[in-house]
């Protein structure tokens, strides 16, 4: 914990021994990640595997709902069962209700990945928070950001948004009061627990920024989409065994 709250960068997309080691160094007492493109079983795995007293690995899953020209993103935090990418905005949002996870907004109005602000009020009941900040938001993605969370009343969280190990611990959520567990820190999410966003300045963090900016290009591609997702059995995909054609009704491929 550090000397001020307890600190959660809320969403990471990589996790090894060099990230744990950086995440500490920093002073965070918690991460969450969510890959791209993984399921639920494997993330938890994972997760528990690098979890330590030092520092807590919480799993989450970072949702594409909606077709890849179209999609939009949701970071849910608390599932307690699988559920796929590529389902309808609404389909996805009744699936989070119902296993009563945290439900966070990230990057919203940006570019073309993400919620804009009629959507967040149009299930603003069923989401916890919206992020105010991450590396690779432009000041004006902030500003947007920040309107966006006062226009709906909805709380605010920060991240570093991690695909590259040296972004971790560049932005982070600190809570006021310490976070026992998963459990814990979803309740803290739904209930509004006062929090702050946080994050590092000055030329390294610029230089992080930039970096994590100029790693959106593959990251959006239709050629990574094609390659991981166009197959039924890609381990995310709706058509995929594992989830038993429980989401047919709400799936968009």
């Amino acid at each position: 914990m550090t000397s001020e709250g307890y600190a959660v960068d809320l969403h990471v997309k990589i996790l090894n021994e060099q990230v744990v080691q950086r995440a500490k160094a920093r002073g965070l007492d918690a991460l969450v990640y969510a890959p791209h493109f993984i399921r639920l079983p494997n993330i938890r795995a994972r997760a528990e595997r690098f979890s330590d007293e030092e520092l807590q690995i919480y799993p989450a899953r970072e949702l594409f709902t909606g077709t890849w020209q179209r999609r939009r993103h949701l970071l849910a935090v608390g599932l307690d069962e699988q559920v796929p990418d590529f389902l309808t905005l609404d389909g996805t949002m009744a699936e989070l209700q119902r296993q009563d996870a945290a439900v966070l907004v990230p990057h919203p109005g940006f570019l073309s990945v993400s919620l804009g602000i009629e959507e967040i009020r149009t299930h603003a009941n069923n989401i916890d928070a919206v992020e105010a900040y991450n590396p690779k938001y432009l000041p004006h993605h902030e500003r947007r950001a920040r309107h966006i969370a006062s226009e709906t009343g909805l709380p605010t969280f920060g991240s570093s948004y991690a695909h590259l190990t040296r972004t971790v611990g560049e932005v982070w959520t600190e809570f006021e009061e310490p976070l026992a567990d998963e459990a814990a820190l979803v309740e803290a999410l739904q209930s509004g627990a006062p929090r702050r966003v946080v994050h590092r300045d000055g030329p390294s963090h610029a230089l992080r920024r930039a970096l994590e900016f100029a790693h959106l290009g593959y990251e959006n591609s239709w050629e990574k989409f094609d390659r991981v997702m166009l197959q039924g059995t890609a381990p995310t995909h709706p058509d995929h065994v594992a989830y038993d054609g429980q989401f047919d009704d709400v799936k968009v491929y």
